[in-house]
């Protein structure tokens, strides 16, 4: 019994927590149309970051705040200096967010070396959930992710803000006609997914290893996420997210991480195969 309920929880903290990684990109892929892909070293920066506080003496819950703003500041330069000029340009925006995405990582070797880095829980010991013992640090995450997530959800169906930025995503040339500034909307809306993807890196800086190449790992799965569930709304990542990473999880613990990878990976394929468009495409 311990052992089934602590399985569902690992399942349920690998959905969770691939959600808050795919957030940023779900954002700037499903509102702007660009394929960012210096998403992944944008996490890493909100790792190091979490690291560099903690090193420092600081308390790691200085470290958000920390992450998202200097996060969402190299978003602001990649928009204003290279993006602005590409939306609409899918292939193009790849190429370039590509180069990016290397200079970054280039720059957190420079900055932190290749060493690993590590970053201790701020909340530890555990929490006793139907007799089984889960750390307290990950039911904490879970829990805050989730509420994010409604909050999310809640400003950008309700809102004044979040019906502007629905008129740019369904028609930015009408849109720009009845005076919405959707060029100041699409630099805060790029700006807000560079941040989710720093704030995700130092939430999960604590669970995971940290060095330079990281953020490949998850750019692959924040794709193979959207793949799925489908591209530009938050149920499609939520979507995406469980049937991604239950299937890690679950293969992981079966067949072994090789395992769990080649088990995502077959279920991309055949999405992209037979369901190009994803469980749960915006309309």
């Amino acid at each position: 019994m311990q052992e089934a309920i602590v399985f569902s929880l690992n399942v349920s903290y690998g959905i969770i927590s691939l959600a808050l990684l795919v957030l940023g990109l779900a954002i700037i892929f499903g509102l702007l149309g660009v394929l960012n892909m210096a998403h992944g070293e944008l996490v890493a920066i909100g790792a190091y970051t979490a690291w560099a506080v903690q090193s420092a003496g600081l308390p790691l819950l200085l470290a958000l705040p920390v992450a998202a703003i200097a996060a969402g500041a190299i978003g602001w330069l990649m928009e204003i200096s290279i993006i602005r000029h590409l939306y609409r340009r899918p292939f193009d925006t790849l190429l370039a967010t590509w180069g990016i995405s290397i200079l970054l990582r280039e720059a957190i070797k420079i900055c932190f070396g290749l060493e690993y880095k590590s970053v201790i829980e701020p909340v530890g010991g555990s929490i006793t959930i139907l007799g089984a013992d889960y750390p307290t640090y990950r039911i904490w995450l879970m829990v805050a992710v989730v509420l994010g997530f409604v909050g999310l959800f809640l400003w950008y169906r309700r809102s004044h803000a979040g019906t502007r930025v629905r008129a740019m995503v369904a028609n930015p040339m009408l849109a720009s006609a009845v005076g919405i500034e959707t060029a100041k909307l699409a630099r805060r809306a790029f700006v807000l997914g560079a941040a989710s993807a720093g704030l995700a890196g130092c939430l999960m800086a604590p669970l995971i290893r940290i060095d330079p190449y990281m953020g490949v790992d998850y750019l692959l799965s924040s794709f193979f996420v959207l793949v799925v569930g489908g591209l530009g709304s938050l149920q499609g990542v939520f979507i995406g997210s469980g049937v991604i990473g239950g299937a890690e999880t679950a293969a992981s613990t079966i067949l072994g991480g090789t395992g769990g990878y080649v088990t995502v990976l077959v279920i991309s394929i055949l999405f992209l195969w037979l369901k190009p468009g994803g469980l749960y495409a915006r309309r």
